[in-house]
């Protein structure tokens, strides 16, 4: 489950969307009328509003269920409820199998999860048509019949887990209690928002089950929710069976809205925190805004961008260019149900004086206030703004998460469009207005979170904030927990029958028509045509990236991307993104581990003019030394930042043990202090001239016809002429580790991150799809045995995975999770016995189970254009055949029960994996030393052994 701390609704979509669907268009001239949303809606007559829209492009169906209760909902003393009533909700109910939430779905070829934040509570999942009555089924008794399956035993087990989420997303992360002192500080005691949406763990430790009852009869009912089902359905008889599986569910109590209750503060407030994970300062300044649906709230949106959105505000000109302050600066408007808040952020380079950020954003906005607001931004986040509404809601799951929620929240499913308009129709005045009311001279929340031991850079006069801090102990026996037995109670009367309804017709799945065309120097382009959007996206692939880089300069070819970002020979970094803002278009460099990239998104009626910028910026890079000073500066400070993260730590350590320092996929792509501090702006040029000669492939999918793609990309193919390179033949090293056990400290981490893995093969193997085939039940996501042991049964993780990454060289398995910190030994001795014994427990129901979840999957594998663009990719790159998702369902069909045996006898050899544990010494060396049975092998955050 997601847990968004103190964001916006719309910000809880964005974070859920995945997937494609229609938008239907209409003749209209502006960006705010040019299609609409239609829907059925109708409500039941305990109160559930649904809403309902048909989108055959897949055979695929989305279901959202959003309940109008968030944090907001809780009482003082009993924080963290609606989120922890959210994973209660996954666990059990009484007409379903006990974890059929979390693992039936994705064993049905779905996907699902579900999300808190200040002010709701939403539940969503995206299945093949086939389990559309399974769904209604799971999502009817889930909010109608889960309480009396609720036990002490499942109670105290969630806990566990809700304690790893809160360890890994807010303890064991820079910078993660921002949002606790803030809102302590903005919102006055009592205040709903004065807590945090994960609530304060002491409250929930505390909870009891007639706490959750007490919560749930409170906030949950039928009246105080939205259903949305969109995609491949028939309305009359989706309306028939929401009657019949959601309408007896009891109404619930009459919940009131709750009106709105901004804040004002008197006079600023000034505090800092010393973080034990930051590696740089960071400054946020956060004023009182207002709520959501308030007529100010879109000019106070539009003023962020203003401010701080793009490399021509006057924040990035003052902080990031004139004073080299930071990397970069960013401002938002957080608009909720019923408060707001206007937020400033930085993070400064290493040993920067926040003073000094201060002193900088008071300057940068006096002179916005003399110069007032540029027309072409104002004009360009209008221009941005189309291509993002037509985004958000492409996909079966944008629409029903939109829809759901906007319906419950604003009483209007198609708020999105009203939304958009108003946005539209905010002038430089209103900005200005805005700025005036309730930015300029008003009182502030200024808070400076400095690395350990630098108190000296926050802001001057700042008061050292208070936190609650949990203290993970080894051998507490509140924390040893298992699902325990389910509980006794009599069924709630039905006049249907509630038991599991069969599946559907199976959805045929087909690739969609791919066609292929060759352009001058060798280039090839693949595409998709797909009309349901006025969309385009494509990518410019060329191979390099770490391959490039010379040795003792490594974080070259990075750089080289970076500089490429940042403008072009004619254009500065701000003239180049206006230029593709004013267009409503995306365009960035991007960097993999074995190729460098140009992705791009487009109305396809700018398609041609956003490809011109795409070939200036490849065919003249900017090479101006104050550039190259910025980008360098910021590269360093992003490798500093790495440094703080344990999910970096242990990712760059691990594949140093596996390729060593040298190879290009030791993950150190980025270079470190000492390699990227030697780099100079002529190291840049070389390697451009480099990649001028690498073959180049294209990929497009979108509303772009063949004839006029290919049209256009001819002048792309010639900037490249390929080039035989003599390729530095980098060998892996042997595989020396195999067996043994690295430790790296945190001090005072709250959680070990475990990592188990060795090297096995490249995608072009001919054993590599069945890997991923046997792998599947022992990691594949929440239903695969690790998760459902650590996570399910133990509690002892917030998830737990396994795979093995994609490319042309052979690739590590790993299996990861981090677990709490007095669990750690219990969890590696837990995966050991997994792994070792996995082939040899492998059945004939595992294989039946493997193909229907894998084969059912490839039903939303083409929804969006993003995994058009996947499958394009993958096509160019391993040489696939135009079917070759149908060929690879094919040989998973045929692969039988001897096959998944041998393959994990073959590559899945325990005795030959790599154990990494990134956690706290002195708690946790010592048990992992038993585990390595006294050979543990200590490692600094480099992955270097500690003598």
């Amino acid at each position: 489950m997601k847990l968004v701390h103190g964001l916006s609704l719309s910000a809880v979509l964005l974070l859920a969307s995945c997937n494609s669907g229609d938008v239907q268009k209409q003749n209209a001239p502006s960006a705010t009328s040019e299609f609409t949303l239609n829907y059925d809606k109708f409500t039941l007559d305990n109160g559930l509003e649904v809403i309902l829209h048909v989108d055959k492009s897949d055979p695929i169906v989305a279901f959202t269920t959003v309940i109008h209760a968030g944090s907001n909902r809780e009482k003082q003393g009993r924080t963290g409820f609606a989120h922890f009533f959210e994973h209660m909700a996954f666990n059990d109910s009484e007409n379903v199998p006990r974890g059929w939430n979390r693992k039936a779905i994705p064993d049905w070829g779905g996907q699902r999860n579900g999300g808190t934040w200040s002010d709701g509570t939403i539940y969503f999942e995206v299945v093949p048509k086939d389990a559309f009555d399974k769904i209604l089924w799971i999502d009817s008794d889930r909010l109608g019949y889960m309480l009396n399956t609720v036990t002490t035993a499942a109670l105290e087990r969630e806990k566990q887990v809700v304690k790893n989420e809160k360890r890994q997303r807010v303890d064991n992360v820079p910078y993660g209690y921002t949002q606790e002192i803030i809102r302590k500080a903005l919102y006055p005691e009592g205040h709903p928002y004065s807590w945090t949406v994960i609530g304060a763990l002491p409250d929930l430790q505390a909870a009891t089950l007639e706490d959750l009852k007490e919560f749930y009869n409170r906030v949950y009912g039928a009246g105080n929710a939205t259903l949305a089902i969109v995609g491949d359905i028939d309305i009359a008889e989706t309306k028939r069976k929401v009657e019949q599986w959601f309408g007896e569910i009891r109404r619930g109590p009459d919940v009131q809205p709750l009106p709105p209750m901004p804040v004002s503060l008197s006079q600023s407030k000034l505090l800092y925190f010393e973080d034990n994970f930051a590696k740089l300062p960071e400054l946020r300044i956060t004023l009182a805004g207002v709520e959501a649906y308030h007529e100010d709230e879109q000019a106070l949106n539009v003023l962020a961008q203003i401010l701080a959105g793009s490399k021509n505000s006057v924040l990035h000109k003052q902080v990031v260019e004139q004073e080299k302050l930071a990397p970069g600066v960013g401002s938002f408007n957080n608009a909720m149900e019923l408060a707001g808040e206007f937020v400033f952020r930085v993070r400064a380079n290493a040993g920067v004086d926040l003073d000094e950020i201060k002193a900088a954003f008071e300057a940068a906005l006096l002179r916005f206030e003399q110069d007032g607001v540029d027309a072409k931004d104002l004009q360009r986040i209008k221009a941005e703004q189309e291509t993002s509404l037509y985004a958000n809601i492409s996909t079966v799951l944008g629409k029903a998460n939109q829809m759901a929620s906007d319906n419950e929240f604003a009483g209007d499913p198609a708020y999105a469009l009203k939304s958009a308009k108003l946005l539209d129709a905010v002038t430089a005045d209103d900005v200005m207005a805005a700025y005036m009311k309730y930015i300029k001279g008003k009182p502030s929340i200024i808070t400076s979170f400095v690395p350990k031991g630098q108190a000296g850079l926050s802001v001057e006069n700042s008061i050292l904030a208070s936190v609650w801090i949990e203290e993970v102990k080894a051998d507490v026996a509140s924390e040893e927990v298992s699902q325990g037995a389910e509980a006794a109670y009599t069924k709630t009367p039905s006049k249907h029958d509630r038991s599991e309804p069969p599946f559907g017709d199976l959805p045929l799945v087909k690739m969609p028509a791919i066609w292929d065309a060759s352009l001058t120097n060798g280039v090839r382009v693949l595409g998709i045509e797909n009309s349901e959007t006025p969309l385009v996206s494509f990518d410019i692939t060329l191979d390099g990236d770490g391959w490039l880089d010379p040795g003792e300069k490594q974080g070259v070819a990075r750089l080289l991307v970076r500089l490429m970002n940042e403008g072009t020979a004619t254009k500065t970094a701000a003239e180049l993104e206006q230029a593709i803002g004013l267009l409503g278009s995306s365009i960035r460099v991007n960097a993999s581990s074995e190729e460098i990239s140009v992705s791009v998104t487009a109305l396809a009626k700018n398609f041609e003019a956003t490809l011109a910028l795409v070939n200036e910026l490849l065919s003249e890079p900017r090479w101006e030394q104050a550039d190259f000073d910025r980008v360098k500066s910021a590269a360093l400070t992003a490798i500093r930042g790495r440094d703080a993260s344990p999910n970096a730590i242990a990712a760059r350590s691990f594949s140093k043990l596996i390729y060593g320092d040298v190879h290009p996929l030791d993950l150190a792509q980025g270079g470190s202090i000492e390699t990227v501090t030697a780099i100079e702006l002529a190291d840049l040029q070389r390697v451009y001239k480099t990649l001028l000669g690498a073959q180049m492939r294209i990929h497009i999918a979108g509303d772009v016809a063949q004839q006029r793609a290919v049209r256009a990309f001819s002048g792309t193919a010639a900037i490249f002429t390929p080039i035989d390179h003599p390729a530095t033949d980098y060998k892996i090293p042997g595989q020396s580790n195999a067996g043994k056990v690295f430790f790296i400290d945190i001090p005072g981490s709250k959680q070990s991150l475990i990592t188990i893995g060795k090297l096995v093969l490249a995608n072009t193997d001919a054993d590599a799809n069945k890997l991923d085939f046997t792998n599947e039940k022992l990691g594949g996501g929440i239903s695969g045995d690790l998760a459902q042991t650590l996570r399910i049964e133990k509690g002892y993780t917030y998830g737990a995975v396994s795979f093995v990454t994609n490319g042309k060289v052979p690739q590590p398995f790993r299996a990861l999770t981090s677990v709490r910190a007095n669990a750690t030994k219990a969890s590696l001795q837990i995966m050991r016995d997994m792994i070792a014994n996995y082939g040899t427990e492998f059945t004939e129901a595992d294989v039946v189970m493997t193909r229907q979840k894998l084969v059912k999957e490839n039903t939303r594998a083409f929804e969006s254009l993003r995994a058009k663009l996947g499958i394009l990719r993958t096509l160019s790159k391993y040489g696939k055949s135009k079917r070759y998702v149908e060929d690879d369902q094919q040989e998973l069909v045929s692969m039988p029960l001897a096959e998944f045996k041998r393959i994990a006898a073959q590559y899945l050899i325990e005795a030959e994996m790599i154990y990494l544990v990134v956690g706290d010494k002195a708690t946790q060396f010592a048990p992992v030393n038993e585990f390595a049975g006294g050979g543990v092998i200590e490692l600094d955050i480099y992955g270097n052994v500690v003598e």
